[in-house]
C-alpha cells in the first residue's frame, strides 16, 4: 500500500517540536517517518537516548520509521551488519543505507531476524540492485528511495529518475522518493534549497509534486524531504495522494461561459484514446451538452497548456473539450475559455490515454 511521508531530524529540533509535528501528519494520514543517523557527535549515550525517544513516539501512532546510516557508522557504534539488534532495539521499521556495500552484505541483512526492511539508494545509476539480487536478498524486507537533494541545481534529471525507478518496478521492489515543503526550513545539513529528490519539483507547490510522481506512477512513497511542513501543505498533500482521479489546476477566463465554466470544472474528464499529438480530447462532454449555445469568443491563437471549447462552428463538435498540447492557429472554431496553471504544466506530459481526469479551479 503506497504511503505518505515526513522526515524529522531530532538533532536539529526538540522532543515537544517533533511530537507535535508526527501528530499533526498522522492526523493527515502520513505513515512514514524518515529520520537520519549519518554521525553521532558529543555524548552518544544522550544522543541516542533522544533519538529512541522520538522514534518509539512515532511507532506509537503507527508510524514506520526509516533510519538513514552510513557505513562508518557500523565501526562508530561498533555492530556488525550481520547483528542489527541494535537498530530493532531502536525502535525503528527499517535502516536506509546511505552507502551501500558490495551487494552481499545488503542482501544478507534483508534476512535479519527481526524483519528490518533494509532500503537502499536508487539514485545511484550503476546496476547496484542488480548486484544485489544476485545475492537471493529476501525480497520482502528489500525496498528503495531516491536521495534527496539540498543544493540548488542538484536535483536528479527527469530520464535519469525515470530510468533508476524502472529498474527497481521491474524487481517489483517498494519505491519511495522526497519532495520539498516550500514552508519547511531545515534538513540535515546546513545548506537547504529545499530537499526535493527531483530537480523540476523544488520550487513547485507540494501537492503539484505529489501529482506529478503519482502520474509517472513510478514510486510508492512520497517523503517530505524537509521539516517542518505547514498544516496546509500536509493537507494539500494527502488530499492529491488520496484523491480518486488526478486534479489539474486551471485559470478560466472572465468571459467564459456559465455552461463552459461547467463543462471545464463540474465534468470528469476521460483522455479520448486515439490521440493527437496537437489536442487532449475530452469528447464525452459534446453529448452531454449538445443542445447548448456556445458562440464563438476569445479565438486567438491556441498555445500550450490553453483550454477550448469547440464553438457552435464546429457542428457536431460543439461542447467537446481539448487541451492544447503544442501552438497552433485557431481558425475561429474553438473558443479559447482558459489554461493549466503555470505551475501545473508539468503534469500535461503524463496525463495518459483513456485515463480519467478533473479539472479544478487554481
Amino acid at each position: 500500500m503506497p504511503k505518505l511521508g515526513i522526515s524529522i531530524y531530532p538533532e536539529k529540533s526538540t522532543y515537544e517540536q517533533d511530537k507535535a509535528y508526527l501528530d499533526l501528519a498522522h492526523q493527515y494520514g502520513f505513515k512514514r517517518v524518515f529520520t537520519s543517523l549519518l554521525q553521532i557527535e558529543g555524548d552518544k549515550e544522550e544522543v541516542l537516548r533522544d533519538f529512541k525517544k522520538v522514534v518509539n513516539y512515532a511507532t506509537e501512532l503507527g508510524m514506520e520509521v526509516m533510519v538513514d546510516i552510513a557505513p562508518n557508522l557500523f565501526t562508530q557504534l561498533e555492530i556488525s551488519y550481520d547483528d542489527l539488534s541494535f537498530f530493532h532495539e531502536l525502535g525503528a521499521y527499517g535502516i536506509r543505507l546511505d552507502v551501500g556495500f558490495t551487494g552481499s552484505e545488503e542482501a544478507r541483512m534483508t534476512r535479519n531476524p527481526y524483519g528490518l526492511k533494509i532500503e537502499i539508494n536508487m539514485s545511484v545509476g550503476t546496476r547496484y540492485l542488480d548486484q544485489i539480487m544476485s545475492y537471493s536478498p529476501n525480497r520482502e524486507n528489500l525496498i528503495g528511495s531516491h536521495n534527496f537533494y539540498p543544493m540548488l541545481y542538484t536535483g536528479l534529471d527527469n530520464d535519469f529518475f525515470v530510468a533508476c525507478s524502472e529498474d527497481f518496478r521491474r524487481h517489483n521492489i517498494n519505491t519511495a522518493c522526497f519532495v520539498s515543503s516550500q514552508d519547511a526550513t531545515f534538513g540535515p545539513w546546513d545548506i537547504c534549497d529545499g530537499l526535493a529528490s527531483l530537480e523540476a519539483h523544488r520550487l513547485l507547490p507540494i501537492e503539484t509534486q505529489v501529482k506529478h510522481l503519482m502520474m509517472i506512477d513510478l514510486i510508492d512513497d512520497i517523503i517530505i524531504g524537509n521539516a517542518y511542513a505547514s498544516e496546509a501543505e500536509l493537507k494539500a498533500m494527502s488530499d492529491a495522494f488520496f484523491a480518486p482521479h488526478p486534479e489539474i489546476k486551471v485559470e478560466l477566463k472572465p468571459s467564459a461561459t456559465e455552461v463552459e465554466q461547467k463543462i471545464v470544472y463540474d465534468e470528469l474528464h476521460s483522455y479520448r484514446g486515439d490521440r493527437s499529438a496537437y489536442l487532449l480530447r475530452s469528447t464525452m462532454t459534446r453529448v452531454k451538452y449538445a443542445k447548448e449555445d456556445f458562440p464563438p469568443h476569445d479565438t486567438e491563437l491556441i498555445k500550450r497548456g490553453d483550454i477550448l471549447v469547440c464553438n457552435n462552428e464546429l457542428g457536431r463538435y460543439n461542447g467537446e473539450l481539448d487541451i492544447a498540447l503544442k501552438e497552433m492557429e485557431n481558425t475561429g472554431r474553438v473558443n479559447v475559455v482558459g489554461r493549466i496553471k503555470e505551475d501545473e504544466m508539468i503534469l500535461l506530459d503524463h496525463v495518459k490515454p483513456w485515463s480519467t481526469f478533473k479539472l479544478v479551479k487554481g
